[in-house]
């Protein structure tokens, strides 16, 4: 079972979503699809200012066996980066939810409640 902290929201696409109850949230990507990736080597950052809607591509991580897109699971514009993972894309193995988090994001559409909650996110990767 993968490590779920229950105040996140989470996308089908395995991003998770923490709202900070201001009009912006971060996002990474979850212990469970960095686990399926192995050694993260190489993490593509949007650029700030960016402009997303839900489901758009924002970057690409890559590891020793693999390489994924990121999709975006909220409408909004990229107001910051995670630069330190340009240097230790490790990060996002060793700490997914708190140093390996990938962006932060002023939402323009507040469809946070679209997302999973922990369980339902859980009942998704059982089938698999």
């Amino acid at each position: 079972m993968s490590n779920l902290p229950a105040n996140l929201r989470y996308a089908e696409s395995h991003e998770w979503v923490l709202d900070h109850q201001d009009g912006t949230v971060t996002i990474g990507i979850t212990d469970h699809a960095q686990a399926a990736l192995g050694d993260v080597v190489f993490v593509e950052l949007p650029d700030v200012g960016t402009t997303l809607t839900k489901g758009d591509e924002f970057g690409v991580i890559e590891s020793v066996k693999a390489a994924s897109d990121l999709y975006s699971p909220v409408d909004g514009e990229v107001i910051d980066v995670n630069e330190a993972l340009e240097d230790a894309p490790e990060t996002v193995n060793d700490a997914p939810y708190e140093g390996g988090w990938i962006m932060k994001v002023r939402l323009s559409d507040d469809n946070l409640d679209e997302l999973m909650d922990a369980d339902a996110y859980q009942a998704t990767l059982s089938d698999d």
